[in-house]
């Protein structure tokens, strides 16, 4: 599979499997609203504030419409920025207290998985298996990472 690079998060939280680039690709500023609530309930009072609909949307992480989480507050974006690393697979600290901290459980569970992965077998494989992963078992539909249930046929998933 060819890469698209704006996908190619430094954390390992492929954007190509994100709920917010789907909501935002598709102008589904209903599903976006829902996803403003969710980092609301998990962000501080100061990030709070500045969740909405137009500061989530994004077109990948290194694109030019990056969400306000991959623009203004990733450590991990910027420590790789600064150690000239293209993401985390490239560190020999991994994982370092950055990735202790990751606020979200989620997220911190996937880049647990995902780092060790795309350094072992290479970028094009960990998209690629990125991709396979997010679909529901038992229709075939296109998920996202962290969603629980298929939107479609309402199967119970875990695949994080």
């Amino acid at each position: 599979m060819k890469s698209n690079p704006k996908y190619l998060s430094p954390c390992g939280l492929y954007c190509g499997v994100c709920g917010v680039l789907y909501a935002t690709q598709d102008k589904n500023y209903k599903f976006l609203e829902r996803l403003v609530g969710v980092y609301k309930g998990k962000s501080s009072d100061e990030t709070n504030d500045k969740l909405n609909i137009e500061s989530i949307q994004c077109d990948g992480c290194l694109s030019d419409n990056p969400s306000i989480f991959c623009s203004d507050w990733c450590q991990i974006k910027k420590c790789c920025k600064d150690n000239n690393y293209t993401g985390c697979h490239e560190c020999n600290d991994f994982p370092c207290k950055l990735i202790d901290n990751f606020p979200m459980p989620v997220g911190k569970k996937v880049i647990l998985r995902t780092i060790p992965y795309r350094k072992k077998y290479g970028t094009e494989k960990w998209i690629t298996d990125e991709e396979a992963r997010y679909h529901c078992p038992s229709c075939g539909n296109k998920l996202f990472r962290g969603v629980k249930r298929c939107n479609k046929c309402k199967a119970e998933v875990d695949l994080d």
